[in-house]
């Protein structure tokens, strides 16, 4: 599939998703537990200083990866609630990563203007990421465990949701912790 299409299939998934927000809509797949277990697909992207970063670099965390885009509306209220998370909770193991999908950087830019997260940004210009972890819409949320497993995943933003990833995030970083001391 080319990235143009990639992205329109993106872009349909998240504005069909944002018709889904009526109360209760996302039950059946926000905070879904992944049936069982997987391995992480491989990820190398640039960050915002433009140096490659891999998500194997971040094993032995708990990762919160978030795929997000300047277009998708849910994506302004999730931004700063993960950029959030990731302050409260990096000392404890926690490191939040977020994807961004845009075509133009520019874009990404643009919505970057006058934040400064602690979250670590990350780029996906051509949108391969989003395909190797079968995002069907904006914003995609993964959480993955200190092994590099997927654990849990999440379509869409909501209060709810943020409570899902407080719960879901304390869940495995008390799993995480025994083997810490290794």
């Amino acid at each position: 599939m080319t990235s143009t299409l990639r992205r329109a299939a993106l872009r349909a998934g998240a504005s069909a998703l944002c018709l889904m927000l009526l109360p209760g809509a996302l039950r059946a797949r926000a905070g879904e537990s992944v049936f069982k277990p997987r391995p992480a697909p491989a990820l190398s992207l640039k960050d915002q200083s433009g140096r490659v970063r891999t998500l194997s670099e971040f094993k032995g965390r708990v990762v919160l990866l978030d795929f997000w885009a300047s277009w998708c509306g849910p994506c302004k209220e999730s931004f700063p609630a993960l950029d959030s998370l990731q302050e409260e909770m990096k000392s404890e193991g926690l490191e939040v990563i977020a994807v961004n999908v845009d075509e133009d950087r520019k874009d990404a830019d643009t919505f970057l203007s006058g934040r400064t997260p602690s979250m670590t940004l990350l780029f996906d210009q051509k949108g391969r990421s989003p395909e190797d972890f079968k995002v069907e819409g904006m914003p995609t949320t993964f959480l993955i465990d200190h092994d590099g497993n997927i654990r849990f995943r999440h379509m869409g933003f909501t209060e709810k949701t943020r409570a899902d990833f407080r719960r879901e995030i304390s869940l495995l970083l008390k799993e995480a912790a025994p083997h810490a001391d290794h």
